[in-house]
């Protein structure tokens, strides 16, 4: 079956479905790591990509997401220079009625109204100002991680925008 267009599962729109317990066959998160970079450092800038709007993040665009800032900040800071932290984690399970194709499909599928459909893969419910993804790092490289996690913002549903703070170093 054909993968449905991200814009189809955006919006929020009914209760969240999540308890795996009862349901069989959901797929698999596509995310790898949660925490990527140097875990053990203490850095005093931290970054976050804020979503505008509530929304739904499938797993695939988070990973994406991660995939493109994590690339960009090892190129540009090193792996030892920077804190990567998905801050969400995808537990409302998306639902498809798949639908016949081809010769007679239109017979097949009659009858199916609000049908309630198979898990097809999972995604994150956010609410506006929700940080997504932070990364710590140094001010010297601030500018080039803020340049990472924006490109990153490209793949979220939403308009994202960056928040940066200063952190007081634990003494």
């Amino acid at each position: 079956m054909v993968r449905k267009p991200g814009k189809m599962y955006r919006n929020i729109s009914k209760k969240a479905y999540t308890r795996r317990k009862y349901m069989g066959g959901v797929p698999g998160s596509k995310i790898v790591q949660f925490e990527m970079g140097n875990l053990s450092g203490d850095f005093p800038v931290e970054l976050s990509l804020v979503v505008k709007e509530a929304c739904q993040i499938r797993h695939t665009a988070l990973e994406a997401a991660r995939i493109s800032i994590n690339r960009k900040l090892v190129s540009e800071v090193g792996r030892q220079n920077f804190h990567l932290k998905i801050r969400t984690f995808p537990h409302h399970v998306l639902r498809e009625n798949k639908q016949a194709t081809g010769a007679g499909a239109d017979r097949v599928s009659e009858g199916m109204r609000l049908a309630f459909g198979k898990a097809v893969g999972t995604a994150a419910r956010v609410s506006p100002n929700q940080k997504i993804f932070t990364v710590y790092t140094t001010e010297q490289h601030a500018e080039k991680a803020k340049s990472a996690i924006a490109r990153g913002g490209y793949k979220l549903p939403s308009p994202s925008r960056l928040l940066i703070e200063r952190r007081v170093p634990a003494a």
